[in-house]
């Protein structure tokens, strides 16, 4: 009898090559631009926003439901985030973070859709936000510009955003430096919290996935073996309520990675306000 492969949940992160391209050498560092499934999976993201975006931003006086829809969502950003968060001094960016909200959000629901092939244990799934390489790259890119902007817009001033006053001198420095280690972890703690949400839902619902199967045929076997088919249902269920639940938190974190870069911008925008 054929050994069973072992149940491997973490199996469906695995980055393979889809298309090996020789590395280029640039300054004596070999950079491999081969495409992956985790790239080209961004790749088919990002060129369906961009195409949905395209033929929705048609600006009808009376929009069809494509254009409503995405009009609901810049609705979102500027009236529940920016405006009450910045003020009417948020308005620029609001297309900055609109983009960011939208793009973690196709990213995140498609990394839903394509669970239901993971659990299949097709290869051609992934899930792109569950990379802590791509989320540690958009928490980057986010707080970098903003840290920019800051200098940009305030100069040097800005740097008075980590001094506390009326600590004194010694408490001051004391103060700088932890508020300067409270700043400069905003990227990890931004990649960390989108990452982990989308990994460990996906790790439980392969898991959840592996009982139905293994229940199923485990139950093949007959008598008291048939009582399977009640966990294999079971964890059947259990599938269906954690693709609600996924579908639930892939929204939620998108607009919590959008909300949390409002408020990066609020400490740019409105700086010294608050000091």
């Amino acid at each position: 009898m054929a050994q069973q492969p072992a149940i491997d949940p973490m199996h469906q992160f695995l980055i393979h090559k889809i298309v090996d391209i020789p590395p280029v050498n640039i300054g004596g560092f070999m950079l491999d631009l081969s495409i992956t499934n985790s790239v080209f999976t961004l790749l088919v993201g990002t060129a369906f926003l961009m195409v949905f975006i395209a033929l929705t931003a048609q600006g009808r006086i009376v929009p069809n439901r494509a254009q409503a829809s995405v009009e609901a969502l810049y609705g979102i950003i500027d009236n529940v985030l920016v405006r009450p968060i910045i003020g009417a001094g948020g308005k620029p960016y609001i297309p900055f973070v609109f983009t960011i909200f939208m793009l973690i959000l196709t990213l995140n629901l498609m990394s839903v859709v394509l669970a239901i092939g993971n659990i299949g244990g097709q290869e051609w799934t992934f899930a792109v936000t569950s990379q802590l390489a791509v989320t540690a790259t958009l928490a980057l890119i986010t707080f970098l510009s903003v840290f920019i902007l800051g200098f940009v817009k305030h100069g040097p001033k800005f740097l008075g955003l980590f001094w506390v006053p009326g600590m004194g001198v010694v408490g001051g420095a004391l103060m700088v430096i932890i508020e300067m280690i409270s700043y400069f972890v905003r990227p990890i703690t931004l990649a960390m919290r989108l990452f982990g949400n989308i990994l460990g839902g996906h790790v439980v619902m392969s898991l959840f996935g592996s009982f139905v199967v293994g229940l199923g045929i485990f139950a093949l076997g007959g008598g008291l073996a048939t009582l399977g088919w009640i966990g294999s249902g079971l964890s059947l269920t259990m599938i269906v309520a954690l693709t609600g639940l996924e579908l639930v938190v892939a929204v939620l974190q998108a607009f919590v990675f959008a909300a949390l870069t409002v408020v990066y911008l609020n400490e740019v925008v409105n700086f010294g306000h608050g000091h």
